[in-house]
């Protein structure tokens, strides 16, 4: 097998910039042969490097809710000047919360490592169709599945505002979450709200002025709250890493790179839990519930991007990366 120069070839497939992808590669352990799972194909950076280390003998296992996604992969992929074996590559167009199905279809239920990087594609992000951005004028949409029934629109113009302002707080950690959440209800009162640039600024309108003028823009805590609400991306989560933790290998590995606080803590928390021994009250002499741990913590601090990474791409400066590894 040949292998290219990835690193000169992949700014030719997208536009996003894979975050840690050294840090997160490096942490997974891999070598020749391995079953790998890349959780969220995105941009397709982190599965570029898993192929170098796991191909000729490995099988790369991609998934992602954006069949655009996959497309534009396959056909990175047949530009590449490498012939693996058919089965080594499998592009699988789902959430990855449905891990277990997924690996099921691929005639497999354990695997070497998980990777998950639960950061927004730059690519979606500057597709003006999808409604992403506040920075563009769009449609509200927001679906990284477009076969998902429920958008953006829906949710901005459908919740009432008591549930509305609930997802801009806990998503969003937005403390004028309630303040938008009235301006919202009571301009969908007069004309439903159809574009991101409608809904920014009646989000302008709403908070302080020494709100509008901080470094990061008022409607970005809005716009990702409805974002995670719409694609249902914190239950997902917990469904993920519960099964991803199940269905590794003795000594494999999960690594995990969020962009949200609540996030972070959500998979801190899930890790900690399946990395305990004994649950048993502190008052028992003896331990009765015989539970054992299923995971070492690799990460007892997160890894954050450097300062270097974080000056290349802006974006990467909230991610964290935790990673376990099964026992």
């Amino acid at each position: 097998m040949k292998i290219v120069n990835w690193k000169m070839k992949i700014h030719k497939m997208s536009i996003h910039k894979s975050v840690m992808l050294e840090e997160a590669i490096e942490a997974l352990n891999l070598k020749n042969g391995d079953v790998v799972v890349d959780a969220t194909l995105g941009g397709g950076g982190h599965s570029l490097e898993i192929i170098k280390k796991i191909l000729p003998d490995g099988k790369l296992i991609a998934i992602d809710q954006d069949q655009e996604t996959i497309e534009k992969f396959e056909k990175f992929l047949d530009k590449l000047k490498i012939k693996p074996k058919k089965e080594s590559i499998s592009l699988n167009h789902g959430n990855f919360s449905e891990l277990k199905n997924i690996l099921e279809k691929n005639g497999t239920s354990k695997v070497s490592a998980i990777l998950a990087d639960f950061g927004i594609s730059s690519d979606q992000l500057e597709d003006t169709d999808r409604g992403f951005s506040f920075q563009k004028n769009a449609r509200l949409d927001m679906r990284m599945n477009q076969e998902g029934k429920l958008s953006a629109w829906n949710v901005v113009n459908e919740y009432g505002e008591e549930r509305l302002g609930e997802i801009l707080r806990e998503y969003g950690e937005e403390k004028f979450a309630y303040y938008i959440a009235k301006a919202i209800t009571n301009a969908r009162k007069k004309k439903s709200i159809d574009t991101t640039n409608e809904l920014v600024e009646i989000i302008e309108s709403s908070v302080p002025g020494s709100y509008r003028r901080k470094k990061i823009h008022c409607a970005t805590k809005s716009f990702q709250a409805i974002r995670m609400e719409v694609n249902k991306e914190r239950e997902n989560l917990n469904i993920f890493l519960g099964h991803a933790i199940e269905v590794l290998n003795k000594k494999g590995r999960l690594a995990v790179i969020t962009f949200h606080s609540g996030e972070d803590r959500v998979v801190k928390n899930i890790f900690r839990e399946n990395a305990r021994g004994c649950i048993c009250p502190k008052e028992f002499p003896v331990c009765r519930c015989d539970n054992t741990p299923s995971v070492m913590v690799i990460t007892k601090k997160p890894i954050s991007p450097s300062a270097e990474e974080i000056a290349i791409n802006s974006r990467s400066r909230s991610a964290k990366l935790r990673i376990v590894e099964k026992i």
